[in-house]
């Protein structure tokens, strides 16, 4: 499993002298982007494929309050995949500087064309990539209904 450690800083605390939802989100990106560039997935080869990712959703959970002073260690887990790359899931673990585990994310997103602005599946170098990655006791081949299992609807004004 891929860890990424974090110093908490002043700016990652929120009023309540914790760590700042914002915080949650900035690390497990920053993880996730840290592991994928390591496959090969860096600014320049999404630049040149012409792909970025989106998030659709972030479920967080939280199991206790950690405050600055001592490192936190995120990993990642790849819960997820569709049979083109369009779809990804992952899953985040928080830990202290004990090991203990503080929070949980679930997320998933895909895969955009930046110029069309569409939903694009993976060219194969970035498929082969991920067929490396290791995968968590659960992986599933995705779908787009999958993608549909929190049906949430726009209400416009």
């Amino acid at each position: 499993m891929f860890f990424k450690e974090f110093e908490i800083r002043w700016s990652d605390l929120d009023a309540n002298r914790h760590l700042a939802n914002s915080a949650y989100i900035n690390f497990m990106s920053h993880t996730r982007m840290a592991y994928l560039g390591q496959l090969g997935f860096t600014q320049k080869s999404m630049a040149e494929h012409n792909i970025g990712p989106v998030v659709f959703y972030e479920h967080m959970y939280y199991f206790k309050e950690v405050f600055a002073g001592k490192p936190v260690k995120v990993s990642l887990g790849f819960k997820g995949m569709s049979e083109d790359g369009m779809f990804f899931e992952f899953e985040h673990d928080f830990y202290d500087s004990k090991g203990k585990n503080f929070a949980r994310c679930q997320m998933m997103g895909a895969w955009i064309d930046l110029k069309e602005r569409k939903l694009i599946g993976l060219p194969q170098e970035f498929l082969d990539a991920f067929e490396r990655m290791e995968k968590t006791d659960d992986f599933k081949v995705l779908t787009k209904a999958d993608t549909r299992k929190f049906v949430q609807i726009p209400k416009d004004l």
